[in-house]
């Protein structure tokens, strides 16, 4: 004996996974839209020089591991460059630590400007940050910022990115 489906199931159902497939297709090409082009910005980067894990101790603080931080500012534009005119670190309470470009430095069609925040500087903590201020002569795709954090040991790895996003200068 065999089950017949009626038919208005199975055009509820074709109809369903029909939407579904709009809707993951509607999601991954919004994920793919390029962002608007300018001519400059000012973007704001997190940087751990430490984070918290684990459980509290008898004191009440939590395990602390420290990492270092690459900071990797990549010209997407293939046709122009772009100039960095600063890269300021400050550390969880606002405080300028350095800035880590005492000249504006030009980055070329799909190059990159790296700066690195090394292991043994705790400085910043937990709350750390990067002002990034770049400008273009014309109109190009926004660079993309990130920084890349390790905590690198033989018997564990932590690696984890932050991404910059753009912020209104006062």
């Amino acid at each position: 004996m065999t089950l017949r489906r009626p038919a208005f199931l199975h055009q509820t159902l074709i109809r369903i996974v029909a939407l579904g497939m709009l809707l993951l297709a509607a999601g991954a090409a919004g994920a793919q839209e390029a962002p608007p082009l300018s001519t400059g910005q000012t973007l704001y980067l997190p940087v751990y020089s430490h984070f918290y894990h684990g459980d509290t101790d008898r004191s009440g603080k939590p395990s602390e591991s420290l990492t270092s931080a690459h900071i990797s500012i990549r010209n997407t534009d293939s046709t122009a460059g772009l100039k960095v005119s600063a890269a300021r670190y400050y550390d969880t309470d606002g405080k300028l630590l350095k800035d880590y470009l005492p000249a504006p430095r030009t980055i070329p069609p799909l190059g990159t400007l790296e700066l690195f925040v090394p292991h043994t500087d705790v400085s910043g903590g937990s709350g750390a940050n990067f002002i990034i201020v770049w400008n273009a002569e014309s109109a190009i795709n926004p660079p993309l910022v990130e920084a890349l954090h390790a905590d690198i040991r033989a018997s564990r790895s932590v690696v984890f990115i932050t991404t910059a996003r753009a912020i209104r200068p006062r």
